[in-house]
């Protein structure tokens, strides 16, 4: 064989191979000048340099043997990548017809490819504006997203090759050329179906208004925007739960009831207050977005964006953070076995609900309740009402006690055992034993003892829901530090709840506040200061009283101000005589606390609605008096209160 046929049919070869596998570059125009330059320089090139050293080369070193072989082999992928037969002058002349006729098909097909590869950048476009990987936290729409992402750039990157080839098309046949162009319209087609789903991944919802959060202080802060004049589609409140705002504090109380216990909608948002419930209806009718089941895991307050877990973005113009508190938990504290099954905690109604579940199946079993707070106790209570045999330890030297003075709990501990409800104080949980099932049966106690239960219930207190905006607010005393208009150090960012630490006008002092009273009310004045601000407009700053109340059993009780100073124990005068309130049918006792000789703290256990009236006001108004006057006016200066006595004047009759 004519070794310089063979030596330009392996360089035809080689540079077919070649171009193909280079398809890296995009939108590169070849005009005709350019084509011949191109394919001049190529053949002198070929002429001078490759050819030279192929032809020296193969006369060195190739035996016949060798040249037949690769005689073979070059006219096999020839025919196969070109699909023609290479012409003996392969290397200075390619077939007219091949090198200047690009199929009419294939050009239409490419300009249309070209229309759809631009629709496509448009997308990608606009999901590059609202994908922010930061507020992601690694979930599965993140990285299928990203892949799309790359895909695209990819295509791009073959279809600008494929154009450049354009401008060699001598080198590959226009039936080939054709195929690769048909085979990426269909992937185009492919990705831009896909875009829309990626841009519903990262939809941006865009409202006035967001409340962060779905507790009791959302459902009051959308009541109170309505009185404000809200309109149409301004406000969104996204939660975490999958039910409209609610009264929380049911939840510990007739929730768990045996019988004619409460369900929603019953108490739904603003029964607690004495207004109407908010119905998931009245949300709609108020043209107020209600985003459940969703949980906000990213805030970037600089640009006004927060994400959720599943990557939906959401924008605002003034955010209200009211995420509130989340229970505490005993294995952020090293307890052993406190992750087992039938071990409940009560923060929001899907957890009432597996307690509930749990009640009926264990009846009148054995229950250990973990804290002796506003949870321990009125769990307790509802366990006992259950029909259990119930444990109660906590750590402190007698119950609430930082709200209750000892003398106080000592009536309700003493209530609770009558009741049958074994109180163990001044130790802890510090291991559980676990059965084969993954449910306790065993307590065991840092002083030794161990209790036997079928359901444990822990209530060792709440931890503010902050960490969203860690680093981006100003804290203080583990809250969000507000003013009195519930503003953050954040232009447009309002906190309310048990995450706001605001300044108690009453006592000038910076506190944060755990109850359903400051909830409400907090939500109420920031929506009244964002209003004002908007208007232009000026409104006091919040000048709040402490209250608080709770109820066990039979009992009720409610308090006002602060508890610092002297504590002044007083009975009902009914009930002056009797040795053991805590066997009283309706017991009536309280307590004032004395601070700089002023009454700055009012407490109540079984008074009328009057009285508790009363006592608020001598918790607002401080009035100067002794402890033995407190001691023996008793309930009737709350009286006196109720009925606007000067509370100054008021002496023993």
């Amino acid at each position: 064989m004519n070794l310089w046929k063979l030596v330009s049919e392996l360089f035809a070869a080689v540079i077919i191979i070649d171009v193909v596998r280079r398809l890296r570059a995009r939108y590169l125009k070849h005009d005709e000048h350019t084509e011949e330059n191109v394919e001049k320089n190529t053949e002198e090139n070929v002429d001078k340099v490759t050819a030279e050293n192929v032809d020296k080369n193969a006369k060195e070193n190739m035996d016949k043997h060798a040249e037949e072989k690769v005689e073979k082999n070059t006219e096999e992928n020839v025919d196969k990548i070109t699909g023609e037969n290479v012409d003996k002058n392969t290397g200075e002349n390619v077939d007219e017809s091949t090198e200047g006729n690009v199929d009419k098909n294939t050009e239409e097909n490419m300009e249309n490819l070209n229309r759809i590869l631009e629709e496509l950048h448009n997308q990608k476009d606009d999901i590059d504006e609202r994908i922010y990987a930061e507020h992601l936290s690694g979930s599965r729409e993140k990285e299928e997203v990203r892949n799309w992402l790359n895909n695209v750039i990819k295509l791009s990157s073959e279809i600008r090759s494929i154009e450049q080839e354009l401008g060699r098309k001598k080198y590959i046949s226009c039936q080939d050329l054709g195929k690769l162009v048909e085979e990426k319209i269909i992937q185009a087609q492919e990705l831009l179906q896909e875009s829309s789903f990626h841009r519903n991944v990262f939809e941006v919802k865009h409202f006035k208004y967001i409340v962060i959060g779905g507790g009791v202080a959302a459902g009051y802060a959308a009541r109170e925007f309505t009185r404000q004049g809200l309109q149409l589609g301004e406000l969104a409140i996204i939660s975490k739960e999958g039910v409209a705002p609610y009264e929380r504090p049911a939840l510990s109380k007739s929730y768990l009831f045996p019988n004619e216990a409460a369900r929603l909608p019953s108490f739904h948002v603003c029964v607690g207050s004495g207004g109407e419930g908010l119905l998931p209806e009245w949300y709609e009718e108020k043209g107020i977005e209600l985003i459940l089941g969703t949980e906000i895991v990213k805030a970037d307050l600089a640009s006004k964006t927060i994400a959720s877990a599943s990557g939906r973005i959401f924008r605002y113009q003034t955010l209200i953070i009211a995420t509130g508190s989340e229970a505490k938990k005993l294995k952020d504290f090293g307890v052993q076995g406190a992750d087992a099954k039938s071990i409940f905690y009560l923060r929001e109604i899907s957890d009432a609900d597996k307690l509930v579940e749990a009640l009926k199946a264990k009846q009148k079993g054995k229950a250990v309740v973990i804290g002796g707070g506003y949870i321990g106790l009125e769990v307790g209570a509802a366990m006992r009402i259950n029909g259990f045999d119930v444990s109660m330890v906590y750590p402190g030297p007698w119950c609430m006690n930082r709200l209750f003075s000892p003398a106080i709990a000592s009536f309700y501990e003493e209530y609770y055992s009558n009741k049958g409800i074994k109180l163990i104080k001044g130790t802890v949980a510090v291991e559980f034993e676990v059965g084969s099932n993954g449910e306790v049966k065993t307590v065991k106690l840092k002083d030794g003892q161990l209790l036997q239960a079928d359901i444990v219930v822990v209530g060792i207190g709440g931890r503010p829901l902050t960490a969203l905006f860690k680093g981006q607010v100003e804290e203080e005393k583990v809250g969000i530090k507000t003013d009195g208009l519930f503003r953050t150090s954040v232009p447009d960012v309002y906190a309310v709840g048990d995450v706001a630490t605001f300044p108690m006008k009453m006592y000038k002092d910076m506190r944060r506040v755990e109850h359903v009273d400051h909830a409400r009310k907090s939500a109420e004045q920031a929506v009244k200061a964002i209003r004002a601000s908007e208007d232009g407009k000026y409104i006091e700053e919040y000048d709040y009283l402490p209250f608080f109340y709770s109820r066990y059993f039979d009992l009720s009780w409610c308090f006002y101000g602060d508890n610092v100073g002297e504590p002044v124990l007083f009975k009902d005068i009914g009930n002056a005589d009797t040795d053991d309130d805590s066997k009283c049918k309706n017991p009536r006792f309280g307590t004032y606390w004395i601070h700089n000789h002023k009454v700055v703290g009012a407490f109540l256990e079984g008074g009328t609605a009057e009285e508790n009236i009363g006592i608020a006001k001598i918790a607002r108004l401080q009035p100067e008096k002794k402890k033995e006057e407190l001691e023996m006016l008793g309930m009737l200066y709350a009286r006196l209160a109720a009925d606007d006595k000067p509370l100054e004047v008021c002496r023993i009759l």
